[in-house]
């Protein structure tokens, strides 16, 4: 072969190339840009009949190569491959030689640059033909439609890159966009890699085009969807990685409208329910409340109390099957954030026709429990009935309510219910009074963090009538043998003091030592409540496990027996675990997110704040911020000389709530 010209590619160009000499399996080769190579045998697509002489200086080599190189390049914009294809598929055969199809191009005067541009030409474009092993492979129609689409294809999507990269650039730097055809595709490309990184569905293409765009920092997907409209500042990523169900369905919606007409007085008693309406109910909640599932009344039996502890009959409204059960089901729990609530149920259900509202007719399941004034269970019936609250209070007017010993009801239930605690607490409860952490949006965007105890009088009161009726619902079930699901805890690895602490750094250390908390369809003990079963009933527009256990009580109670077999709770059961599991995610995720806002916004980088030492570890000590509970880490043997339980101060050196992250120093 020396002395031919040969074609060969090299990163996608065509090279023209002059063979100084032939090695065999190997060529020394010269090309048009005087670059001497040493090219295998394999990589030569094409090579002259003539041959051209060798001796030539380099730049002459150079030249005849360049010359040939042009000429061929021009021979490539005369060749129309689709023509040449069609004669090519009526001759009916798979393939053909590179002369043959060329000639079909040029004619009689077919040489070696006319043959050479051919092949130039369909390797430039693979839509008709395709060379292997010296021949050129005839595309049928059905792959020549497929490739056709496929180019088209990637077309739109250079087209989509180009734009969208444009426009996301203007979208960041703020300026005015108008509508582009692919804008919906390209922010919710974007929007689904920042979610899901790259489990999203088109994450490679996301990567390209937020690279194409210059916006490669971790979070500037989610400031592009802000200018964008699509997300909100504060927008819950948290929330939305978890797929957590925000809105209703239309059928959802309907089904609602429906069960939110005011029911009908004399149709809530077909069901045999009683009628309690004369009775003094009281609820205590929240000032902001708006979904009231519990109330209570008491009355003097003797040396007795009788108690009613009223609980929302959610189950006379959604009930399995109906889709209102199904978005339950979905959903698992409320959620209740800063900036927002999402509901188990839509509103108009929830704060309607289910809550009980001060002067409206609700159906309850009531638990009358007859007490000692030291608080022991003497007789508990469980009904369904019929009440209608006469008053409402909240904590604060609870607890100025019982400083000032102004009623005599509430001093009773506050007495009784102090008496109920102490029964748990020598039946091994543990109860970690830690305040919960209340965190209000101002209107102007100002944050502001506050600690409520959880074990004032008024609070302890409701809580204790609450656990005082699970602990009732959960007997009555297991005694009778009927279906459930409990709640279960065993006992703590190590306890660190009896009795309620109010000491913040024992309470903090003890949660270590927590057992994890189960969900069974069996009774046992659940050691935190100090209670030998256990299962929740009292918050039924909240909680699936409530709702589902209150269908299973109310339909025993109207002699029909259990409406949910053992293997349905165990159904149950794997679905509350589920949305709890995802829930309780979110919560804490988006709990930190808003603490660390408020570092960053209200306390700065560089101040000093007050912690609580919890543990020393050899790499680290671990603290809590005691203003807002929020534990820490600082780096070891960089500062003073501290033991678990001191009070130090320590310095907010960097804080991102993006990334959940922030750090301390001494």
């Amino acid at each position: 072969m020396q002395g031919k010209i040969i074609e060969y590619v090299e990163q996608g160009r065509f090279f023209c190339a002059l063979v100084l000499q032939d090695q065999g399996k190997r060529l020394r080769v010269m090309n048009q840009n005087g670059k001497e190579i040493n090219l295998p045998l394999s990589r030569v697509l094409h090579q002259t009949d003539s041959k051209h002489p060798t001796q030539l200086a380099r730049e002459e080599i150079m030249q005849v190569l360049q010359e040939v190189a042009g000429k061929r390049l021009q021979m490539v914009g005369e060749i129309d491959l689709g023509e040449i294809w069609e004669l090519a598929v009526e001759e009916g055969a798979a393939s053909f030689s590179p002369f043959f199809l060329a000639e079909l191009c040029f004619g009689a005067q077919t040489g070696d640059d006319q043959v050479a541009a051919f092949l130039r030409a369909v390797f430039d474009d693979r839509i008709f033909f395709k060379f292997k092993d010296g021949a050129i492979l005839v595309h049928t129609r059905e792959v020549v439609e497929q490739l056709r689409e496929r180019e088209e294809k990637e077309r739109r999507r250079e087209e989509m890159m180009e734009t969208g990269a444009r426009m996301m650039q203007s979208l960041m730097a703020g300026e005015p966009v108008p509508d582009w055809p692919e804008r919906d595709r390209c922010l919710d490309m974007v929007r689904q890699f920042y979610l899901y990184d790259n489990e999203a569905p088109e994450a490679a293409l996301a990567r390209d085009l937020l690279k194409k765009a210059g916006l490669s920092h971790p979070h500037d997907p989610f400031y592009l969807l802000i200018k964008a409209g699509i997300w909100q500042p504060d927008e819950n990523v948290a929330l939305l990685r978890q797929d957590v169900p925000v809105d209703f369905s239309a059928e959802e919606l309907a089904r609602a409208e429906q069960v939110a007409v005011q029911p009908d007085e004399q149709a809530l008693f077909d069901g045999d329910r009683l009628d309690l309406r004369h009775l003094p109910l009281l609820t205590i909640d929240g000032e902001y409340t708006r979904d009231f599932d519990d109330a209570l009344h008491v009355e003097r039996q003797g040396d007795n109390f009788l108690v009613g502890i009223h609980i929302a009959d959610v189950s006379e409204y959604v009930r399995p099957g109906d889709s209102l059960f199904a978005a339950a089901r979905l959903r698992g729990t409320s959620l209740y954030f800063p900036d927002r609530q999402i509901p188990m149920l839509p509103n108009i259900v929830s704060e309607g026709v289910c809550s009980l509202l001060q002067g409206q007719t609700r159906p309850v399941l009531s638990f009358l429990v007859t007490l000692t004034s030291q608080g022991e269970v003497k007789d508990c019936k469980v009904v369904r009935a019929v009440v209608q609250v006469k008053r409402r209070i909240t904590y604060k007017q609870a607890e100025e309510l019982l400083a000032g010993g102004q009623d005599q009801e509430l001093q009773v239930l506050a007495e009784l219910s102090c008496r109920l605690q102490e029964r748990r607490l020598a039946d091994g409860a543990l109860i970690l009074p830690i305040p919960d952490v209340n965190i209000n949006l101002g209107r102007n965007g100002s944050l502001q963090v506050h600690l409520d105890e959880v074990d004032t009088p008024a609070r302890t009161l409701v809580a204790e009538f609450m656990v005082l009726a699970n602990m009732l619902a959960a007997q009555y079930l297991a005694d009778r043998q009927i279906p459930g699901l409990y709640r279960s805890q065993e006992p703590p690895r190590q306890r660190l003091a009896p009795g309620v602490q109010k000491d913040l750094f024992i309470n903090f250390r003890q949660r270590r030592f927590l057992s994890r908390g189960q969900l069974l369809t069996e009774p046992k003990q659940h050691s935190g409540v100090g209670a030998s079963q256990y299962t929740t009933v009292t918050s039924p527009i909240r909680r699936l496990l409530d709702l589902v256990m209150q269908q299973q009580l109310s339909h025993v109670l109207q002699g029909k027996g259990p409406l949910y077999t053992p293997s349905d709770c165990r159904d149950l059961s794997a679905a509350i675990l589920t949305a709890q599991t995802r829930a309780n995610q979110v919560r804490q995720l988006r709990h930190r997110y808003w603490l660390f806002k408020y570092l960053a916004q209200e306390v700065g980088v560089g101040n000093r704040l007050e912690a609580l030492v919890l543990e020393i570890q050899p790499r680290r000590i671990q603290v809590v911020l005691t203003d807002i509970l929020l534990e820490g880490d600082l780096p070891l043997n960089q500062g003073p000389n501290v033991s678990p339980g001191d009070r130090v101060k320590v310095k907010l050196a960097k804080v991102n709530a993006l990334d959940n992250t922030f750090r301390l120093e001494w």
